[in-house]
């Protein structure tokens, strides 16, 4: 999964960012009422999220660094 991520374009990150983060939200309510099979994967979905945003903003630094040398 970490290296899938990587392969990814900017705007297809933001797309599975947005994507995690409606699961998780709907996980949270899952495992207030108790019906969550799997109590782990709110860990990892919050790890996944993590790693899009680092990505992300890997690529806005080297988009914006890369538009400031030209100029």
């Amino acid at each position: 999964m970490k290296n899938s991520f990587k392969e990814l374009k900017l705007e297809e990150l933001v797309a599975k960012r947005e994507e995690l983060r409606k699961k998780y939200f709907d996980l949270r309510f899952q495992m207030v009422i108790g019906h969550v099979e799997n109590p782990l994967q709110k860990r990892t979905i919050r790890r996944q999220i993590a790693r899009l945003n680092t990505l992300i903003c890997q690529r806005e630094r080297v988009a914006h660094d890369g538009a400031g040398a030209k100029a």
